[in-house]
């Protein structure tokens, strides 16, 4: 299955998987990353990126199932496209849960740091300051999810009205076929009516010529040769 002038399903499948696995390996990354924070933003901007790479393919096979001509080749494929979304956003729950450890090992590691010495306290305000940095990315980020899962809501209610429509649209046609039907069985009855109709007519006309000519030979008889 592919779209003319598009991507091809089968590439998009494959696209989508290794994006998949990429996302997996980074969020472990996230969640092994010992700091500093620095590196640990590094890594959030790699899977978002990712992320962005995922989101645009899951959006081009949901275009490919809407251009597909077989209503069972197209429901298929949007039922993949919603298993794909419910994987991603099982991603980035992971990813949030990931961040979230990964910054309370490294608060951990920095406090430890400030107990030994006034060389840790300039460090810790360094720390504050990236901290924030990466909150607002992360907070960033998590309103982006937030447009993506309002989107993704507002397809999947226009997929069901599509199906909706769909079969309102056999129904109907269902209905039409019942009817012409009922219609051919009418006409063939009539047919076969009107058919045996003019067989007893010819047969009818047949007889009557019959007696008729039989009547005139008798006449004929009677008058040309009355002693037979």
């Amino acid at each position: 299955m592919a779209a003319a002038g598009g991507v091809p399903v089968r590439v998009c499948h494959q696209e989508i998987v290794k994006f998949d696995l990429e996302i997996k390996a980074a969020v472990q990354d996230i969640r092994d990353c010992p700091g500093p924070l620095s590196a640990l933003t590094e890594l959030n901007a790699a899977v978002k990126e990712k992320f962005r790479h995922l989101r645009g393919r899951i959006q081009e096979l949901e275009q490919l199932a809407k251009e597909q001509d077989k209503e069972s080749e197209k429901q298929a494929l949007l039922r993949e496209v919603e298993n794909h979304k419910k994987q991603m956003l099982s991603n980035q729950a992971a990813w949030r849960k990931a961040n979230l450890a990964c910054k309370l090992a490294i608060d951990n590691s920095e406090k430890d740091q400030l107990l030994q010495g006034r060389d840790s306290l300039r460090q810790r305000k360094t720390t504050k300051e990236s901290l924030a940095e990466s909150a607002s990315n992360i907070t960033e980020s998590l309103m982006g999810i937030s447009r993506m899962m309002s989107q993704q809501v507002q397809q999947s209610e226009e997929t069901v009205q599509t199906l909706a429509n769909s079969s309102r649209t056999i129904l109907e046609a269902n209905e039409e076929f019942k009817s012409m039907s009922g219609t051919i069985q009418l006409g063939r009855k009539l047919i076969t009516k009107y058919n045996r109709r003019e067989l007893t007519d010819k047969l009818l006309i047949f007889l009557a010529l019959a007696l008729f000519l039989a009547t005139v030979l008798y006449i004929l008889k009677k008058r040309l040769f009355p002693f037979l």
